[in-house]
Order: C-alpha cells, then structure tokens, then sequence
C-alpha cells in the first residue's frame, strides 16, 4: 500500500464494555473510553479489567482504544496517575488522551493524544504539541474551516475533530464557570454544566434587558455534511461525543456517521478505514431520532448568530408541525407527520417548552398524557420515538470480517484453507479415507455450504473454491475443520501487534509564550517542570487551586452573548453599556474582545469555594 494513502478514523466514545461492543459492531475505528480516575467525565469510568475486555474484542477488527486520562494532575496525585498510566499501557491500549502536561514527563511508552482539554486552537500550538511528542491533537471545537486548514498547513501531527453531539460553550479547559459554582471543576471531571442554566442579562445599571433564559446554552454539533471538506482540510479522526450517552444512541449515530465517512471515503483514492470488516444493522439510522439540541455547524463556517437555545438546554428532537386545533383531551397538528402511543413531544413557545408523552392518536386527533400548557400555534417536536427505539434495541447488529475458502478433497487428505485481507490465514489438514463421491456437483454444493456458514464467529465467507469434488466428505467432517480452522483464525487476528506512532519530546520546541496564566492549568511540579524545559519563564498556579475565582476570567468563548441577540459591537451596536449575566448569587461581568472575536466571562461574585486537593 502507497505510504500516500491516508487512514480516515470514525472514533466513537464508550461509556462501558457494552457500548464499546455497540460501537465497534456498527462501524467504529477507534474508542475513547474511561478509566478508573483521572478522566474527564467522572461518572463514565472503567476497571483495569473492563477495558482489556474492550481492548480484546476491539483489536479483532482493528479498532484502537484510546483512554481519556485528561484531567489536571495535583502534585499527590502524580504517583498513581503514573501508575494507573502503565497499567493501562500493559493491558495494550493503544493510545492516552491527556490534558496535563505531566504525562509528557513520565516517558510513558505509549501514543500521547493531546486532548482538546489542551485548548487546541491555533497553528503555533499545534506545531509545539507535535514537536514536544504528542502523535495527535485534538481540535477545540469552536474551530472554523479555514482555522482547521491553517493547522494542516504548519503540521504534519495526526488531527482529530469533533463532528457531532454536545458543545462546550467555553473554550475547553479554558472554562472554570463550574469551579466559580461549587468545588466541582470541568477540568477535574467533574463540571456541573452551569452553562445549561437560566440567567439574567443585565445591565451595570441594573436593567434586566433578558430575564430567565438559557444564554449561554448552544445548539450541539452535527457536521455530517462536512466531513469530505475536513478530510480534504486534512483531519483524519472523527469524533462523536457521547460518553455518557445510552447504547441506543451509540447504535444510531455510530451507524449513520459509519455510512457519511464511507461514502466521503469512496471518492477519495488516497484514503482508506483505518479498520477492518463490515457492519450489518437492520435499522436505518438517523441521528435526529436521539438525544440532540437541534444541531447545527456552531463556528464551522466562522462567526456567526444562531447558534443558541435560549429557550431549552433540552433535546427538542424533530419538528412536526404546529398546533392548529386544540380540544379538551387532544390536540391536531399541520403537516404529516404520524405519531405513536408512547411517543415523546415537546411544544415551544416564547415562554419556553411543554413537554408530554401520546397515550393515543385516531382520526387526526393526538391525545396526549396531559393538554396543560398546549395552545394553538405552538411549535411541537418528537424528542422521543417510541417505534424507533423499540427498531435499535430489537435490530441484529454484526460486524464480520470478510475471509475467502479454499477447501481440497483427495483420497487420503481433507485440506482447509480460510485467508483474511490483512494477511492472516490457517490451513487444517485432516488425515482421513474418503470414497469417490457419487455426484461431483452435489458434493460441490454441499462443501460449499458448509464451508460459507461463519456461525457467531466475527468472520463472513465471500468465496469457497474447492477441488476434488469427485471424492466423498461427510458435512459432519467440513462443519468441525470450518469451526477450528475460524477459530483459530480468530486467535491468530487477537494476537496481531497494532502499529503505533510513540514520540518522544526532545526539549528543543518553544512554548509560543513566556508567561503561562492561571488558565493554563499548571498545578503540579512535573507540568512545571515540562513548560520550564520548554522556555516558559514565568507559571501562575492554575486557578483551580485558589479559594475562589473573584475578579478572574472564569470563561473564554468564541460564542458571543451580543452576536446573538443582533447587537454586536462590530456592526455597529447602540448598547454600549456594560453587560453582566446573573444567576442566584452568580453574576459575571461580559467582556467583549472584539479584535479577537471571543466573549469572556469575569467572575463578580463574592464567593469563595474551598478547593479540593
């Protein structure tokens, strides 16, 4: 194979053992998986055990596990995240996504992922992440096109994207919203998403120019129509979030980005799947069927409004239809759409979303659980189909890797002969009398039956060749040589060494800056010691560890509050007052860096969170 062809990654998150088979039977190339501690999503975790489960099965095809050991590192924790690293890298993951920069220390031998958590956002960044060893940088996801182009173009690193699911709105590990909060910390794990809350926009006179809305809730992510663009701009991982989502969901959007990456593959000579075999699934995805907060591109295309759900932080799902007639126990709907019993809508107006479930529908009349707060003209969407859920969960799943067969039949030998694409094959020979066969075809035809069957091994046979048909062999005898013979074509692929890319850091790249601030989360002796070696003269203690987060930047983001409610400095807005959002106790204060193009939030409450360390 040309050293040119490019290895296009569908890289799908696992929650546990089940979902990660899920993912890797409908189609995924690599995982992301958590351990015991130390990742980012602290109620997504795996014993030691569990992931050389997931490692196992996954390998059989192919798949890369990575494991998300991307949180900030305190000083008394560095022993057993090393440790807890190793372990890791023994049971033959193939790769760690990591935040702190400790791990970059502790010359591990294993692929280092720089995980988004690093705020990957500019070429210069990327360029030393790839100098100082790391084999892949995660893309912040607030990237536009052209900003992922000008990555490519001064790297040559392994990028990785987001194409679908939740967006941060705060720039990732970038954002301590959470931490200003309560003692819990997205950069620990464990972020209580404060960003899904109401707030009041007010001004520093005091007026409330919004009341009660989600503003700084966005729209997730769906980049399904955009991933021949990105692999053109060079990104060869796509990353679906999820790890904390159910195996339904994982099943549906698994399968569906499954079939966009392969058909964006199919016209592009210089790219291949970076695994091997085929799913079935007897379901037709559609991502709109689960959990989703109407998705869209965010900054895909650059700066721009819309990207908000002031109204919900909720999935709405898809859009049936308004109300155009309400009785006293239902309700009609304009347009076509069919609903079920047991299907969940949702209604939206400007005060905000109904939400109820169908217990009937006949005659064009939907009668659901409950009519309170359902009013002519109101927008309704099924956020839960019932029929659809009961199709995934109901649905036969396979993946198989495709084999040929070559089976030869003489007086005094049967010999089987099964050979994958990649190189591996076994041949059995089995020592025995036969006698000359009555029907030549007849013998054909039940070799060659006997022979494709493949049973519930991982394996499909497309071809069985076979010779010596004019000699006798009992289906009994075929059935036993065909099940050894992919049983240890089995073992032979489950010990099949992975190809990986392990860098080592020699020291010599800059760090682009001199001064690291309490944004940069250094707060132990190793990270230190990596950006020192690396020219960074000066290091704030991050700001997770400080009592409390008053008067410091608690949030960088390229989403912007004024942008979106039409008044941007920019364009010539009138509203030149300060801007402060406020929820309970909570305020902040808007600052709008407009030669940049990114809001920040300043943390104005008078609060103090004692730290955990």
């Amino acid at each position: 194979m040309s050293k040119n062809i490019r290895n296009i990654e569908l890289l799908c998150p696992a929650r546990d053992y089940r979902a990660a088979v899920a993912a890797i039977d409908c189609g995924a190339d690599a995982l992301y998986i958590g351990a015991s501690s130390f990742g980012a999503r602290r109620a997504a975790t795996n014993t030691s055990d569990d992931i050389a489960r997931v490692v196992a099965y996954a390998h059989l095809f192919g798949v890369r596990v990575y494991v998300t050991l991307n949180t900030i590192l305190y000083e008394s924790e560095l022993r057993d995240a090393e440790q807890l690293a190793r372990e890791l890298i023994d049971l033959g993951v193939d790769a760690l996504i990591v935040q702190d920069m400790a791990y970059r220390e502790m010359n591990l031998p294993v692929e280092l992922h720089a995980s988004t958590q690093v705020c990957n956002m500019t070429a210069e960044g990327a360029k030393f992440l790839e100098d100082s060893g790391f084999t892949r940088v995660i893309l912040e996801r607030a990237l536009s096109l052209d900003e992922i182009r000008a990555i490519r173009r001064n790297t040559t690193v392994d990028l990785e994207c987001f194409i679908h699911g939740a967006i941060c709105v705060g720039h990732s590990g970038r954002c301590y919203l959470s931490r200003s909060q309560s003692s819990r910390s997205g950069n620990r794990g464990e972020c209580s998403q404060p960003c899904r809350l109401t707030y009041d926009l007010a001004t520093e006179r005091g007026e409330k120019l919004i009341r009660g809305k989600h503003l700084l809730s966005v729209k997730d992510f769906d980049l399904s129509e955009r991933i021949g663009d990105l692999i053109d701009a060079g990104v060869m991982s796509f990353k679906i979030e999820g790890r904390l989502k159910d195996d339904n969901y994982i099943k549906n959007v698994v399968s569906y980005y499954r079939r966009k990456i392969d058909e964006a593959i199919a016209s592009r000579p210089d790219c291949r799947r970076s695994s091997v075999g085929r799913s079935e699934v007897e379901f037709t995805p559609n991502p709109r069927k689960s959990f989703s907060r109407d998705g869209g591109e965010y900054m895909f295309l650059g700066k721009r409004p819309g990207v908000a759900s002031w109204l919900t932080p909720k999935a709405v799902g898809e859009y049936l239809g308004s109300v155009v007639a309400t009785e006293r126990r239902g309700f009609r709907l304009s347009g076509s759409a069919r609903l079920n019993p047991g299907d969940g809508i949702c209604f939206v107006s400007s005060e905000g979303i109904v939400g109820t479930n169908v217990n009937r529908v006949e005659g064009g009349i939907i009668e659901p659980n409950r009519m309170d707060g359902i009013k002519l003209g109101m927008e309704a969407y099924r956020n839960y189909d019932h029929q659809f859920t009961q199709s995934v969960e109901r649905s036969r799943i396979r993946r198989a890797i495709d084999v040929v067969c070559s089976l030869r039949l003489d007086a005094e030998v049967v010999e089987v002969h099964y050979e994958d694409g990649d190189g591996d094959s076994v041949t059995l020979r089995r020592e025995v009398v036969l006698q000359p066969s009555k029907s030549a075809d007849k013998m054909r035809s039940v070799a060659e039956e006997q022979m494709a069957k493949s049973g519930d091994s991982i394996f499909r046979v497309t071809r069985v060749d076979v010779e010596g048909c004019e000699w006798f062999a009992t289906a009994k005898l075929l059935a036993e040589l065909r099940r050894e013979a992919l049983s240890l074509l089995a073992s032979q692929r489950a010990t099949r060494i992975m190809e990986h890319d392990i860098r080592h850091d020699s020291g010599e790249a800059q760090y682009p800056e001199l001064r690291l601030t309490p944004q940069h989360n250094v707060v132990n002796s190793l990270a230190r010691r990596f950006y020192e070696r690396h020219g960074v003269q000066h290091i704030v203690e991050g700001l997770d560890t400080w009592r409390s987060t008053h008067g410091e930047r608690v949030m960088e983001s390229s989403y912007c509050i004024r942008r979106e409610m039409g008044e941007c400095l920019k364009q010539g807005s009138k509203l030149r007052d300060k801007l402060y959002l406020e929820h309970g106790r909570h305020r902040y204060l808007l600052e709008f860096d407009c030669a940049r193009c990114r809001m920040n939030l300043i943390d104005c409450s008078q609060t103090e969170i004692i730290r955990q360390r």
